[in-house]
C-alpha cells in the first residue's frame, strides 16, 4: 500500500497546559491506552530505516503521526527536535520538516517561548473532515461502482475477510490497518490518486477519533456490516447504492463523536459550532 500525505493546514492555538492520561482501561486493552509517561516520548526507532527508498522525513513523519493517533503521544505531550533527532539517528532538519507537516496537519502546535506539543482534537474540525470526506468518497463509490473489476473485488473480498479475523482476535490495530486498505483499495479502482490523496489530506482529526472510538463506541462487528454493504453494491456494480452505503458509513463518527469527547474531555479541544450545518 502506498504511504500517503497529509498537508491539510489547521489554525495553531494555544491549550497545551493540561496533559491528560490516556483513556480509562475497560477490562481490556484500548488503541488509546498507553504504556508510556505522557511526556515521554516513545521508541519509535524501529519505524525509520535508512536503508528504506522512502525519505527520512517522510518516515519520520508517517512514525510520529501514528504514535499521535494510536494514543501513544497523548494531547499536551512535548517534542524536541533534538530528541526526535536523537531517537532516529538523524540530523534536525527532518525532523523540523515532519514537525511543520504535523502542524499542517493539525495534530502538532507551537506555543512561542514553550516548545512543541502534541495537539488536542478539534471537534469541529472532525465534522469539516468528515464533510469533505464524504463528497469525495461517495464519487469515488458511485465510480467504482461503474468501473471496479473482479480482481478488485476479490482483494476487498479478502480484505474483508482479514477485518473479521482481526475483529474476532479484538486486534483493532489490524482492524484499522485494514479499514485503511478497504478504503485505499476502492480509491484505486477509479484510477484517481487525487482522490486519495486529497482524502489524506483532510481525515488527521477523524482518525485520531476513531483510534479513541474503537471497540466501544464502534464495534468493530458494526464497521465491517457496513464494509460488508458497500462491498455488496460494489459487487452488484450498484452506483446509487455503492454511494449510500458509503454515506452511512461515513456518518458513523458523528455518531460517537459526542460521547468520546464527553469521556475524555482532555483529549478535545472547546467545541465550536458551525453556522450553517454540515449535515443534511
Amino acid at each position: 500500500m502506498k504511504a500517503s500525505r497529509l498537508k491539510a493546514a489547521e489554525p495553531i492555538i494555544a491549550g497545551a497546559e493540561a496533559t491528560p492520561s490516556a483513556p480509562p482501561r475497560r477490562g481490556r486493552r484500548r488503541v488509546g491506552d498507553s504504556a508510556h509517561s505522557p511526556s515521554t516520548l516513545p521508541d519509535l526507532s524501529a519505524q525509520v530505516s535508512m536503508e528504506s527508498p522512502e525519505p527520512i522525513t517522510r518516515q519520520i513523519y508517517r512514525a510520529l503521526r501514528q504514535a499521535i493517533f494510536a494514543g501513544e503521544m497523548v494531547p499536551g505531550t512535548p517534542l524536541s527536535e533534538k530528541e526526535v533527532s536523537d531517537m532516529f539517528h538523524v540530523s534536525r532538519q527532518p525532523v523540523r520538516e515532519a514537525f511543520i507537516k504535523l502542524v499542517e496537519a493539525g495534530v502538532l502546535q507551537v506555543l512561542p517561548q514553550r516548545g512543541t506539543f502534541v495537539k488536542r482534537i478539534s471537534p469541529r474540525r472532525v465534522r469539516e473532515g468528515r464533510f469533505i470526506r464524504e463528497a469525495i468518497e461517495t464519487a469515488v463509490a458511485r465510480k467504482a461502482a461503474q468501473h471496479i473489476t473482479y480482481e478488485q473485488i476479490k482483494q476487498l473480498t479478502e480484505n474483508l475477510r482479514d477485518q473479521r479475523v482481526a475483529a474476532k482476535a479484538n486486534d483493532t490495530a489490524a482492524f484499522l490497518a485494514l479499514d485503511e486498505a478497504f478504503h485505499f483499495t476502492i480509491a484505486q479502482t477509479i484510477d484517481c490518486g487525487a482522490a486519495w490523496e486529497a482524502i489524506q489530506d483532510i481525515k488527521a482529526q477523524m482518525d485520531r477519533v476513531r483510534y479513541l472510538s474503537l471497540p466501544d463506541d464502534s464495534p468493530l462487528d458494526h464497521l465491517i456490516k457496513q464494509h460488508a454493504k458497500i462491498l455488496g453494491a460494489l459487487r452488484a456494480h450498484d452506483p446509487n447504492a455503492a454511494e449510500d452505503a458509503m454515506r452511512a458509513h461515513l456518518r458513523e463518527i458523528l455518531v460517537t463523536l459526542g460521547p468520546i469527547a464527553a469521556r475524555n474531555p482532555a483529549w478535545f479541544e472547546a467545541d465550536e459550532r458551525e453556522t450553517v450545518p454540515l449535515l443534511d
